[in-house]
């Protein structure tokens, strides 16, 4: 389904236009992937399965602790030699659901590889808001950096990918300037790859998300990496599934042309015959073209 794209006043204006009944309803359809995938719970419940077969089967260090909360807490793959490169992977679920557990099956071609892989978890809204989670993220990285060496990873090696609202907050850990978060190197972020994301965050404020999220039309606007210069160089992979709604296609073209814009080499996918929960299932496979591709950013 062909759909005209929704545009809301973003960019130097502020103030949303109020959308009518019709818009609404289309933001829904486009972003609302249970709205277009029928059996999205299967495919979950193979990954939460596939994960914890993996869980069981390679060394790993479970619900290590980043910050204060429960929710703050990091899974760790180590790499079986020490000064490895480094992947963090962030969990999607719009800010409001899932966790690490469901994504443990992409640590297998990684380690394999030679990767040392952490999976963050961060706390859930309605409970905080979405700015507090970005922070989350930025402690859960700056905590990789001053600890991973124990884990066989390299700091200076570090490299983050995320889904859907993971790949928001893969974005947003692009556009932070890391010197001002605990003295950090400002190149801290080698290399990145948002899948299937979320770079202009303002058409939920209009969704059914809303009622968990709690958007602000400034919070929007400071939260929406689209709309924030990248700081870290790159190298970038941009991917998204190639069956998804036709927003989803804008929003990473859109955040691609913008990476290039910045000087930042960007590889951008389109994967064939992928719904948004599909691709992450690729992620398992050490023969899938996306996954040789995360690998072959680090160096392997």
């Amino acid at each position: 389904m062909r759909t005209k794209r929704i545009t809301t006043k973003r960019e130097g204006a502020g103030v949303a236009k109020k959308l009518t009944k019709a818009q609404i309803k289309d933001i829904n359809f486009q972003y609302l992937p249970r709205l277009t995938v029928n059996n999205a719970d299967e495919y979950l419940n193979k990954s939460a399965k596939r994960s914890a077969r993996v869980r069981k089967k390679l060394a790993c260090q479970v619900d290590v602790p980043y910050g204060a909360t429960t929710g703050q807490m990091l899974d760790i793959f180590p790499a079986s030699r020490k000064g490895s490169p480094v992947h963090v992977f962030i969990h999607g679920g719009y800010w409001r659901s899932l966790d690490k557990d469901f994504y443990s099956h992409l640590a297998g071609p990684m380690v394999s590889a030679g990767a040392t892989v952490v999976l963050p978890n961060y706390d859930l809204c309605p409970n905080v808001r979405i700015t507090d989670i970005v922070f989350q993220i930025r402690s859960a990285i700056a905590w990789v950096y001053k600890n991973i060496a124990k884990h066989n990873g390299d700091p200076k090696r570090i490299y983050v990918s995320g889904h859907s609202a993971g790949g928001h907050l893969t974005g947003m850990m692009i556009a932070t300037d890391w010197s001002k978060v605990g003295r950090l190197p400002k190149n801290l972020i080698k290399g990145f790859a948002p899948l299937s994301g979320l770079f202009d965050i303002e058409p939920h404020r209009h969704s059914q998300l809303q009622q968990d999220i709690r958007l602000t039309a400034q919070e929007a606007k400071a939260m929406s990496p689209m709309y924030l210069a990248p700081l870290a160089k790159g190298p970038a992979i941009v991917a998204v599934g190639g069956a998804e709604p036709d927003l989803f296609h804008w929003q990473s073209l859109e955040y691609a042309a913008r990476l290039r814009f910045h000087r930042i080499k960007v590889e951008y996918v389109s994967t064939p015959g992928d719904n948004h929960f599909a691709i992450t299932d690729r992620l398992g496979n050490a023969q899938d073209p996306l996954t040789k591709a995360l690998i072959s950013q680090m160096g392997l």
